[in-house]
C-alpha cells in the first residue's frame, strides 16, 4: 500500500509541471516561422492552464497581436479534483477579483477568455484575459470542456502525463490541430503508436536530444527532494529544483524540421568512431535472436549504408524525417517469443526484442523498427 500511494503521489506531482516559457516560445516560434499565418484568425484552447502558473497562456497572450489570434481560450482544473490538494490557498488574483466566490474555488475549474482590449490602452495582452469560474471542475473530458475543445481550431497545451492516453483519444475525436508535451514512452502505446506510425501525429521541432524541464510549486518541490535522489524526477538549477521528465513535443502541425534528413554514417565508421557503450569495441552490430533485424542503440549510430531493417529507441521519433526512413512497426507487436521461450523455456514480461550477449539473452527495451528508404 505504501508503494501504491508512493506511485500515486509521484504521477500527481508529475501532473504539476509547468513548462519553462522560454521552451514554449522556443517551440511555437519554429512553426510561425515556417508559416507565419498558421495562428491568424484561429481560436486556439488551452485546455489545462490557470494562467497564474501556465506560462502557455502568458505566451499566446503576449503574442495575441502579433500572431493574428481570434481567441484565446485557458481552461484550469479545481483545485479539489487533484490528488495533491491539501493547504490550498486562492491567489490574490482570484480573492480580490470581484467574481470570487468562496464556496467556488475549490471545487470550480476556471476559463479565462481574451479577444479584445478590456483596458483600453490600445494593445491586446495578458492584462486583457477575463474569467470566470466553469460550471464543473475544469476536466478536459467534461462535457464542458468538450465544448470549448469543439470551438476551437487548435489545442495547445502540457496536459496532465498520468491522464495523457485519454488525453490523446480526446484530441483525437476533435480532428483539430494540436501541440502538446508527453513523456517520450508513451508514444509506444497501442493507441497512441499507429498514428505515428500512419505519419498523422510527429515529433515537434524542438529535438529530443534531452530531458525538459519544468518549474514546479514549492510543495512538489519539497516532495521530490524527500523521495527522489537528484537526476531521476527532479534536478536543481542554480539552486532551484526542477522537474525531470523523459518528455517530447508531439503534434500534426507542420513545421518542416522533421523533414531534415539525419547526417549518418557508416557502419564501417560508426563501429569505428561511436563512443556509444553499446557500440564501442563491437566488430559488428547485434543481430535480434528474435527478429530480423540489428541493435541500434541510438539514432545517432544508424548506419546509413544498411538497407536491412533495424531496431532503434522511442527516442528516435524525435529525429524521424519520414522521406529518410519508413517505420515498420515496434518491438510489443513484431518480437518473436516462440523462439525466445524455446530458447529459456519461459518468457520474463512482455514481447520484446532480445540479443545474445556474453552467452545470456538480453532483454532489449521498447524498439522502433525502422528501414532506409530508397
Amino acid at each position: 500500500m505504501a508503494n501504491k500511494n508512493l506511485n500515486n503521489a509521484q504521477a500527481a506531482n508529475q501532473d504539476e509541471f509547468y513548462t519553462q516559457y522560454a521552451d514554449i516560445e522556443s517551440e511555437v516560434l519554429s512553426y510561425v516561422e515556417y508559416d507565419p499565418n498558421v495562428f491568424r484568425g484561429k481560436t486556439i484552447l488551452l485546455p489545462c492552464d490557470d494562467p497564474e502558473w501556465s506560462n502557455f497562456t502568458r505566451f499566446f497572450a503576449r503574442r495575441f497581436e502579433d500572431f493574428g489570434l481570434k481567441k484565446l481560450i485557458s481552461t484550469s482544473y479545481a483545485p479539489a479534483s487533484k490528488m495533491l490538494k491539501e493547504g490550498y490557498q486562492p491567489s490574490l488574483f482570484e480573492t480580490d477579483s470581484p467574481q470570487f466566490n468562496p464556496d467556488k474555488t475549490k471545487t470550480h475549474g476556471k476559463i479565462f477568455i481574451l479577444e479584445h482590449d478590456v483596458t483600453n490602452d490600445g494593445i491586446i495582452n495578458d492584462d486583457d484575459l477575463e474569467w470566470n469560474y466553469l460550471e464543473g471542475d475544469g476536466d478536459f473530458r467534461s462535457e464542458e470542456v468538450t465544448k470549448l475543445r469543439d470551438e476551437a481550431d487548435i489545442i495547445i497545451t502540457n496536459p496532465p502525463f498520468s491522464l495523457f492516453r485519454e488525453f490523446f483519444k480526446w484530441l483525437i475525436e476533435s480532428k483539430k490541430k494540436f501541440l502538446c508535451i508527453c513523456n517520450k514512452n508513451i508514444l509506444s502505446a497501442k493507441d497512441v503508436f499507429p498514428y505515428v506510425m500512419r505519419n498523422e501525429v510527429w515529433g515537434g521541432s524542438t529535438r529530443a536530444s534531452q530531458d525538459l524541464l519544468f518549474d514546479v510549486p514549492k510543495e512538489i518541490a519539497d516532495y521530490y527532494v524527500k523521495h527522489e535522489k537528484e537526476g531521476s524526477k527532479y534536478k536543481i538549477v542554480d539552486g532551484k529544483v526542477m522537474g525531470r521528465s523523459a518528455s517530447i513535443w508531439l503534434t500534426n502541425m507542420e513545421h518542416g524540421i522533421r523533414h531534415q534528413k539525419l547526417d549518418l554514417m557508416s557502419m564501417a565508421d560508426n563501429l569505428k568512431f561511436c563512443t556509444h557503450k553499446d557500440l564501442k569495441g563491437l566488430k559488428d552490430y547485434w543481430h535480434y535472436e528474435n527478429y530480423d533485424a540489428i541493435e541500434v542503440p541510438s539514432y545517432k549510430s544508424i548506419p546509413d549504408d544498411y538497407d536491412g531493417v533495424m531496431g532503434v529507441p522511442i527516442s528516435f521519433l524525435g529525429y524521424y524525417c519520414p522521406e529518410q526512413f519508413e517505420i515498420l512497426g515496434i518491438s510489443l507487436e513484431l518480437a518473436d517469443m516462440k523462439i525466445i521461450k524455446e530458447k529459456l523455456g519461459k518468457l520474463n514480461g512482455g514481447p520484446r526484442l532480445y540479443i545474445e550477449q556474453d552467452g545470456q539473452l538480453k532483454r532489449m527495451y521498447e524498439r522502433i523498427l525502422i528501414r532506409k528508404r530508397h
